[in-house]
């Protein structure tokens, strides 16, 4: 796996990926698909429409990017007892940004069912494997990052998957 500049994929779409996954989004984006299929897994025990689904998704991913933002400026103040700048309030907004994108993530496919493109079940079932599969992908690629074999990372990945099912499970439970 590429570890450097000189590694740095040719392609402007790998470039991305790549810069992407050396950056802190990585841990926000993460966290907000938790957060966001944990509460796929809790509304579908009692699916409203598919627009009220769609709309508790983007709420949630709302709420999430707002308390991030809150807890981040809150944990400045208190740990380095001084006031946030206003030059730290974009990377505050773009921290709290990659958890609604990691959060809210799942709305797309309960906006497809609004539509009428796919069923309300059908974008449960997307919404769920899609954001366990973005997990186990996050968990591949760091692992592969860090140095680890193909056959090492997807071990790794599978078992922080298993993790995350865990997390799910627990956050669903309690939410």
């Amino acid at each position: 796996m590429a570890t450097g500049p000189a590694d740095a994929p040719r392609t402007a779409l790998g470039r991305a990926v790549f810069s992407h996954l050396g950056s802190k989004d990585v841990v926000k984006v993460v966290y907000g698909s938790i957060v966001g299929l944990a509460l796929v897994v809790a509304l579908e025990a009692h699916p409203g429409t598919p627009t009220q689904t769609f709309a508790a998704v983007v709420a949630t991913a709302i709420a999430i990017a707002l308390a991030e933002a809150f807890s981040e400026f809150i944990g400045i103040e208190t740990r380095e007892r001084r006031h946030v700048a206003g030059r730290e309030i974009p990377g505050l907004a773009a921290d709290a940004g990659a958890v609604a994108i990691g959060a809210g993530f799942p709305a797309v496919f309960f906006l497809l069912a609004a539509l009428k493109v796919l069923d309300l079940d059908t974008a449960f079932t997307i919404a769920k494997w899609s954001g366990l599969g973005l997990i186990f992908a996050y968990a591949w690629a760091a692992s592969r990052l860090a140095g680890s074999s193909v056959v090492t990372a997807t071990l790794h990945a599978t078992v922080v998957g298993a993790i995350g099912v865990v997390l799910i499970a627990l956050k669903a439970l309690l939410h």
